[in-house]
């Protein structure tokens, strides 16, 4: 719209000159005064002017003084009400540095149309593993994603701990969480809906014009086990070649 509004000012412009320039020959072609007459003029009368009246002028008349009464006072301005405070948004694409921690891990696979369910039954074996260990967890869990096809995803669900749980299952292991430079982006909605997140992502990466690594990771601030799905807020962490 504005290169339209441009290019119209841009045509209005010479319209206006061309106008201006035409009511300016206007005015300069119009017809000649009349010659004056060749006859003498009649001599000016002998004749003294009568003398100024001697009369006095009248005095003007005074304005009325001002009221000293003083006017009333106008109501008091009324006081600024005081703006409600702004609320940031989540930053998109926040550098970073993840440090490895130490987790414990269970291996899976999932396809599409049932990820979030396998991602949640994941989380769910983990559980059942520290609460009988009386292990307490160290921090949020993580879902890290090392392959993904049209069909499906392989993936790494991992929970921080602070001690070495036993007796794993052989999908179970202990391991270190990734660690690097990489980029943070929040998403707040259900885990069906983490698509435009990610177009954003990839958008924002090709704006940037920055290499990512075949993996990303995925930490859930809230519990996905207890958070209704549509409230859930989860940081993608993308790492960066």
């Amino acid at each position: 719209m504005t290169g339209f509004r441009r290019l119209a000012l841009a045509a209005l412009i010479p319209a206006a000159a061309i106008s201006i320039g035409l009511s300016g020959a206007t005015a300069q072609t119009s017809s000649p005064a009349p010659a004056a007459s060749a006859s003498p003029s009649p001599a000016p009368s002998a004749l003294p002017a009568p003398a100024a009246s001697a009369s006095p002028a009248p005095a003007a008349t005074p304005s009325p003084a001002a009221s000293a009464s003083p006017s009333p006072a106008g109501p008091p301005p009324a006081t600024a009400a005081t703006p409600a405070p702004v609320q940031t948004a989540d930053p998109f694409g926040l550098e970073t540095t993840l440090e490895a921690r130490k987790v414990v891990m269970v291996k899976g696979t999932a396809n599409w149309d049932s990820a979030f369910d396998t991602l949640i039954d994941a989380f769910k074996a983990l559980n059942t593993l520290l609460d009988k260990q009386g292990i307490k967890q160290a921090g949020n869990p993580m879902i890290v994603y090392t392959s993904t096809d049209d069909t499906g995803f392989t993936f790494l669900a991992e929970i921080p701990v602070d001690q070495d749980p036993k007796n794993l299952s052989k999908d179970m292991s202990i391991g270190k969480s990734p660690e690097g430079k990489a980029l943070k982006f929040v998403h707040h909605g259900s885990y069906d809906n983490m698509d435009n997140t990610y177009e954003a992502i990839t958008n924002h990466l090709d704006d940037k014009k920055l290499e990512a690594k075949d993996t990303f990771i995925e930490e859930y601030l809230t519990d996905p086990l207890k958070t209704a799905e549509d409230k859930l807020v989860i940081n993608v962490f993308v790492p960066l070649k």
